[in-house]
């Protein structure tokens, strides 16, 4: 008789804990959590992932805290009120082959979820990101894709009906510079700037091709220009920096002055990296990553940081970055706030954030991807 109230017991105490869980447990909603508020210390690091690049990639982080915010897939470009990126991408049928379609994606940046695509023409550039790869129109309504199959041209997207509106050949002139609501330029081989107008349809309304702003044989430039505005900033490998507003008829270049003086050059201190300057618009205050090298030393990571004044042309500051505790940097950027941070890619794609008055380091935002490569503070 014991036994049986034993198992009794046992039976009611079984039936009154399942009871229980099944009370207690009930089915998870998955929710995709919000990104913060947009602010101008969010940054965007791209990843291009050199050894595996299908999985390229950008996060976005938090300069003012040790956050990680999210990621988005491949490279982008961020519309004017700062609520979509826009990424042009590749995927082959078969992973890394296959048939090949090239999409422009919409993300929402309050998510990070995609939204949308346009189906483009399967050409473009798959290369060393840079902003001018994938550029928007100053109101945001074109959306220049940069191709190269090998032949050159700009693919232009309505932002708007979510179409293509046209394939522009460049003959030969590759990237995107826009300029105001309806223009973009691209570098050519020669040294020469080809501007195109675009019409209300988004398709070719004028061309014009400047003289050679730049000497390509004995000082090429970088492409990844900073811009103010309509202007666009350009150092060259042997140190000078040139303006170049493409914005009106024909473009006008400013006369090119020098980073560095005689003996600095003598000495070899030139600019280099990946994304070698960045520009303070408010202040106009120029930063440029420098290291000692030789004719070819065009990437190499910068040991120092030097600041300029753009109105004077003078050096106001010069960050001697191992004195700051800070690792050689191969790409630079800052945010265009009133209270400005400095931001730096190492060799390590650790992602180093500084004050921009100072140097003075603030965080380090360890191993950000693997061959993080271009810095983007929409």
């Amino acid at each position: 008789m014991l036994r049986k109230w034993r198992w009794a017991l046992l039976m009611v105490s079984g039936a009154a804990i399942s009871a229980h869980v099944l009370a207690v447990e009930k089915a998870e909603d998955l929710t995709i959590a919000k990104m913060p508020a947009y602010s101008p210390h969010q940054i965007y690091v791209l990843d291009v992932n050199v050894s595996s690049m299908t999985d390229a990639r950008t996060y976005v982080l938090d300069g003012d805290s040790d956050r990680f915010l999210g990621q988005i897939d491949a490279g982008f470009a961020i519309s004017p009120d700062h609520k979509t990126t826009y990424v042009a991408t590749t995927y082959f049928a078969r992973g890394s082959h296959g048939a090949r379609t090239d999409v422009v994606e919409t993300t929402d940046n309050s998510t990070l979820q995609v939204t949308g695509e346009v189906v483009i023409p399967p050409k473009h550039a798959q290369s060393v990101p840079s902003p001018y790869n994938t550029a928007l129109s100053h109101d945001g309504k074109w959306l220049c894709v940069a191709n190269v199959t090998p032949a050159m041209s700009v693919t232009v997207v309505n932002t708007a009906t979510h179409q293509v509106a046209s394939e522009i050949d460049t003959d030969g002139c590759v990237l995107a510079y826009p300029s105001g609501d309806d223009r973009f330029t691209s570098l050519c081989e020669s040294g020469k700037a080809l501007t195109v107008v675009l019409g209300t349809n988004g398709k070719e309304k004028s061309r014009k091709l400047s003289d050679p702003f730049i000497d390509v044989a004995k000082d090429p430039a970088f492409v990844n220009a900073s811009r103010s505005g309509n202007t666009y900033w350009f150092a060259t490998f042997n140190g000078k920096v040139r303006s170049a507003d493409f914005s009106g008829p024909a473009p006008v270049f400013g006369t090119p002055w020098s980073l560095v003086t005689p003996d600095e050059a003598k000495a070899g201190w030139r600019p280099g990296g990946l994304q070698q300057t960045a520009l303070h618009v408010p202040t106009q205050r120029l930063f440029v990553a420098m290291h000692k090298g030789t004719e070819d030393s065009h990437k190499d990571p910068a040991s120092e940081v030097w600041v300029f004044d753009l109105k004077t042309h003078k050096r106001i500051a010069r960050w001697k970055l191992a004195d700051l505790k800070i690792d050689p940097l191969l790409s630079i950027q800052v945010s265009e706030d009133a209270h400005p941070l400095f931001y730096g890619i190492t060799t390590n794609s650790d992602v180093v954030v500084a004050d921009a008055a100072t140097g003075k380091l603030k965080r380090v935002h360890k191993q950000t991807g693997t061959t993080s490569s271009l810095l983007i503070n929409p």
